[in-house]
């Protein structure tokens, strides 16, 4: 399981890397121009907000320290280029790497919060949360390309950004 595990996500990683590429073509302004109602209301600050997903749930959730966590600020945000995003994303990579490791044969085990969690869902599993993150990667990626189409550039004709097939 844990090698077919790290196998799809060297696949999101493979994908995200496709995008970065897109990004990078892109005009700094672009990244930084508000869209109503998609995402976090930027490119930048959405692709912020999938990288603060990854370690709530991989890291402060699953290893129990919930007042631990800190989302990446606007104000880190504000004039962030893709090489900010990149970075950032190589840290989720080393925390992926570090919960696939510690959770290898405990997939299907609940991860229990005390009661002091006010929060959904009450005792996930390590399945259920490395699914979740990749799944919620993958929706505002389809955000980040409508964002980009709606300011004016398009993304490539072809499946680049999906990049499992080429």
């Amino acid at each position: 399981m844990l090698e077919m595990l790290q196998q799809q996500y060297d696949w999101v990683r493979s994908v995200r890397q496709n995008m970065f590429t897109f990004l990078e073509e892109l005009p700094p302004q672009i990244l930084h121009q508000t869209v109503p109602d998609y995402g976090r209301g930027t490119i930048i600050r959405t692709h912020s907000h999938v990288i603060d997903c990854y370690r709530f749930w991989l890291g402060s959730f699953a290893s129990k320290k919930l007042t631990e966590h800190r989302d990446i600020s606007v104000h880190e945000t504000g004039r962030a280029a893709v090489k900010f995003i990149r970075e950032r994303f190589a840290e989720v990579d080393e925390l992926v790497e570090r919960f696939l490791n510690e959770y290898y044969d405990r997939w299907s085990e609940p991860i229990e919060q005390d009661e002091s969690w006010q929060g959904y869902p009450k005792t996930p599993t390590p399945l259920l949360l490395i699914t979740h993150v990749e799944t919620h990667e993958f929706h505002h990626k389809g955000q980040i390309v409508s964002m980009a189409r709606q300011l004016g550039c398009p993304p490539p004709a072809d499946d680049r950004l999906g990049g499992l097939f080429t």
